[in-house]
């Protein structure tokens, strides 16, 4: 009998959204959730994201759907438009846990090529599963070439994971 898997997946929440959005369609969270735990064997999942009050509820609907949110506070830039970058929380998160020992291998949700780096560091301690990259046109070369044999496109899966309107995994 095959071992459980206890992969932990860190999702950088801003690039996924805006990566499924480029493509125009929305990404259902709560599917997505039970696609890593069954496609990926992911038991915990982070999704790091800026805190913005108006979105409380998409904030309480992603914990019942079994993501533990990290939080980031939000500042506007010059342009006024509102910033919560989480790259360093979401590195911290995942070398901490690495090395407390509490999950088998990685899986990175992200299209941002700061991650390379990360990639490597895992890679170089066989802690490392895949990078789930949102969109193939806009992923970082430099995660393309961190994980060339281990990087896959969310845009193959639409059909799967797919907000579609009744459905409840997704918020405007």
């Amino acid at each position: 009998m095959k071992k459980p898997e206890n992969n932990f997946a860190y999702v950088d929440g801003a690039n996924l959204h805006k990566g499924i959005a480029e493509l125009g369609w929305r990404l259902d969270y709560r599917k997505f959730r039970v696609w890593l735990l069954e496609k990926y064997g992911v038991s915990k999942a982070y999704i790091f994201l800026g805190f913005i009050p108006i979105n409380t509820n998409l904030y309480r609907d992603l914990q019942n759907w079994g993501y533990t949110v990290v939080f980031k506070p939000t500042v506007p830039d010059g342009y006024g438009e509102i910033k919560g970058n989480c790259d360093a929380e979401m590195v911290l998160q995942t070398v901490s846990d690495m090395y407390e020992k509490f999950f088998d291998k990685a899986v990175l949700v992200t299209g941002d090529g700061d991650f390379a780096c990360l990639v490597n560091f895992l890679k170089d301690r066989k802690r490392f599963e895949i990078v789930l990259s949102p969109n193939s046109q806009k992923a970082s070369i430099l995660l393309k070439k961190a994980a060339p044999e281990n990087i896959v496109f969310l845009e193959r899966f639409k059909n799967r994971l797919e907000y579609t309107k009744g459905d409840k995994g997704n918020h405007k």
